[in-house]
Formats: C-alpha cells, structure tokens, sequence
C-alpha cells in the first residue's frame, strides 16, 4: 500500500520529470548534431560523487567531455555555465580518465553544447 502524495509534492514530481525528459532530449539532439561533426559516444551521464558528465565523446584522438545547456536563449544557456559546473565536470572527467586507461594518450577537451527552442546547437570546443 503507498501513501497518497500530498498535491504539492505531485507538481514537484511532474516538474522534475519535465525537466528530466528536456535534459535527455537536448542531450539525444546533442549526441546527433556532434555525431554529423564525426564524433562517437563513449559514455552518456557518467556521474560520480563529485558531480557529473554529460556526454564523453571521441573523435580521431580527442576526447570531449561534453556539457549540455538548453535555456530559452542562448544568452541563457551561456549564462548558466559556471565556476562550479567547470569545476564539476573537470573533477568528474579526470576520474573517469582513472577509469579507463586506454584514453589516456589522447588530447582532452571540455566542450560545451548551448541549445534553445527552435534553433540550431551551438558547440563550442574547449568552452568549460
């Protein structure tokens, strides 16, 4: 038997859940309009407890430790990158390097992926 969820808390969870569902979209788009530029998933929300990774992605011998922002502007997508979200993702990325040893001759890039409604991703190599 479950506990009726009080109404407040059922918003809260479908806000959540809409959030969730638009971050993996912008992501899936994310993954495709890189894929078209010749880069190749490795790993998708590699997380950790030190934060998290978006998207690990290679091409030739580079590898991309890929932030996705999506905001209704790309000045908001812009704006929302922070010391803490650079910090989050270079500590993630430096322990999944750890995690695979076959990386560990390639050049290392963290990228950034800005994306609004109705337009084009916006990817900026080394952009964390």
């Amino acid at each position: 038997m479950t506990l009726p969820v009080p109404p407040d808390k059922k918003a809260n969870r479908k806000i959540r859940l809409l959030r969730y569902r638009k971050g993996w979209a912008a992501e899936s788009f994310a993954v495709a309009y890189l894929a078209m530029k010749g880069y190749r998933l490795i790993d998708r929300r590699f997380k950790t407890h030190l934060g998290e990774v978006d998207m690990i992605m290679v091409r030739s011998k580079r590898i991309a430790f890929v932030e996705v922002k999506y905001r209704q502007t790309m000045a908001l997508a812009e704006a929302s990158i922070t010391a803490m979200v650079r910090q989050r993702v270079r500590r993630s990325a430096n322990l999944w390097l750890a995690k695979h040893p076959r990386y560990q001759g390639y050049d290392v890039g963290f990228d950034l992926v800005l994306q609004c409604p109705w337009a084009w991703p916006h990817h900026i190599e080394n952009g964390l």
